[in-house]
């Protein structure tokens, strides 16, 4: 089944029903469907295996039972259809029985379904929807690679609708993170705001590279944790958890940062950290109590940093993408993370990314931090840290800005990945341009802990024709409008108003 077809069928479907309101709400819809019909064929794969196999989804509500259409005029349809999906699928799923025993590969599917919404209000329409699904045969292999290439572009399409944008990471960006931190067999990966589940799903498939035996193969499965605060991107990584054969996804709808940091045992340390925080929110007075005073901050990011510190084995190693605010801020609690960092760690690289890498979601301006929890050769008394490079990647030849169209590719971190073996300083000859350049753990200390450095020059005004000047500013306004839409959701939250009135 072509990509662009099935994506297009759809939608095509979904513009019909009056529940569906806009992109977000579809992508949501599309979401548990997906689950239940990638969950079903596993399913098929584990009473294979497993001699007594019991489903813990009750048999009338498996997805083979009342999606699929034989086609003899049986299927369930229209008011029947919706009746049986509003009044018996979601209250059951919801309600399943869960207890400490009970395996990971089926209590996902509960916690899946706990905050789950199904909007769709014509059950012809849904009926339509799911026929549509259940055409992709995931047993052959053909076909389900070719779904996890529509699964992708799903994910992509969360970045044109509203605050889903969030929860993508353009996959060239965790592929590249994945691939400089060279996973190795027998280590674990945590990502403690996982979203749709992209670094983990890099992660995976740099590691598959090494799976040589059937034990290799059992620690491939074994080497990923995920924590998910919002219910909408924990089922897609769930789902996407599944398509890369983790049969028990150690992934958790959790708020990661509700545990005192302090109370970390070394077996809930992590070898890798591969991480994009979320960054921009502020968090209440309980989640900043459970953080150490003079690394207590309302910004988001800043306590995801002080977590993943904590969170990382000794020997263990880091990259996490954080904002230029974290690179130049000078706040007292910024301050101390920072100084924590070339103490306590070894910051040894921050790549400066190119702008609008996360468009059109934000046009904040992000950098890569790589840290590893061991002490530097020859780093001086009182660090951990002997020098950090700043590397800057520029925007590739021909562009002004990513966007939907013109996505960051694979090949745009070629000279990023040239330079990372070989470390060498850019410095124009007038030394007004550096593009990477060495800092002493001191030097940066005696900078007040200013990592902003190797600067990308200040653009030079362009002169656009009136097309490009108007497609310029419509897209800057659309990126804008989502930013204050995002805050102006988190202020109606906080002050406990019905956020749905505010979409609609």
């Amino acid at each position: 089944m072509a990509l662009n077809n099935f994506i297009k069928n759809i939608r095509n479907i979904m513009r019909q029903d009056p529940g569906i309101n806009g992109d977000a709400q579809r992508i949501e819809q599309i979401a548990w469907m997906l689950f239940l019909k990638v969950y079903d064929e596993k399913e098929n794969d584990w009473a294979f295996k497993q001699e007594h196999f019991a489903s813990i989804i009750p048999e009338n509500c498996r997805w083979r039972q009342w999606a699929r259409d034989e086609g003899d005029g049986k299927a369930l349809t229209a008011d029947e259809l919706l009746d049986f999906v509003n009044n018996t699928l979601f209250p059951t799923l919801k309600a399943l029985e869960v207890t400490p025993s009970t395996p990971m590969s089926q209590a996902i599917v509960r916690t899946t379904f706990e905050d789950a919404n199904q909007y769709m209000k014509d059950g012809v329409l849904l009926r339509q929807v799911v026929n549509v699904i259940d055409q992709l045969d995931l047993s052959d292999y053909e076909e389900s690679h070719v779904f996890g290439d529509i699964y992708e572009g799903i994910l992509k399409e969360m970045q044109s609708a509203g605050t889903a944008g969030e929860f993508y990471t353009p996959r060239a960006l965790t592929d590249f993170m994945a691939r400089v931190v060279r996973p190795r067999a027998g280590e674990r990966m945590a990502d403690f705001a996982c979203g749709t589940g992209g670094f983990i799903t890099s992660w995976l498939k740099e590691l598959d590279r090494s799976v040589r035996t059937a034990r290799d193969r059992e620690l491939y499965a074994q080497s990923v944790y995920g924590i998910e605060k919002k219910q909408f991107p924990y089922m897609l990584c769930v789902t996407n958890a599944l398509l890369h054969d983790i049969d028990s996804p150690a992934i958790f709808h959790d708020n990661s940062l509700a545990c005192d940091v302090l109370s970390y045992t070394d077996d809930q340390r992590f070898d890798v950290i591969l991480m994009n925080p979320p960054y921009g929110g502020n968090e209440k007075a309980d989640i900043k109590r459970h953080f150490p005073a003079d690394l207590t901050s309302s910004e988001t990011a800043d306590l995801f940093m002080v977590l993943i510190m904590y969170r990382l084995k000794h020997g263990g190693r880091a990259a996490v993408i954080l904002p230029d605010g974290f690179l130049f801020g000078a706040d007292n609690a910024k301050l101390a993370i920072k100084q924590r960092l070339l103490r306590e760690f070894n910051l040894h690289t921050v790549i400066r990314l190119p702008g609008s890498i996360f468009a059109p979601y934000t046009s904040i301006a992000t950098n890569i931090l790589f840290f590893n929890r061991e002490r530097a050769q020859g780093a001086c008394e009182g660090f951990s840290t002997k020098d950090t490079w700043f590397y800057r990647l520029d925007m590739p030849e021909g562009y002004k800005h990513f966007s939907k169209t013109k996505p960051m590719r694979a090949e745009h971190f070629r000279p990023a990945e040239l330079w990372w073996d070989e470390r060498r300083e850019i410095v124009s000859e007038e030394g007004r341009d550096e593009k990477a350049r060495r800092f002493t753990a001191q030097e940066l200390l005696q900078m007040d802990c200013n990592f902003d450095q190797c600067k990308f020059p200040k653009d030079e005004q362009e002169v656009l024709p009136p097309a490009e000047l108007l497609q310029d500013y419509l897209g800057k306004r659309r990126a804008l409008d989502r930013e204050i839409d995002r805050t102006l959701l988190q202020l109606r939250q906080a002050l406990g108003l019905d956020i749905n009135e505010y979409q609609e």
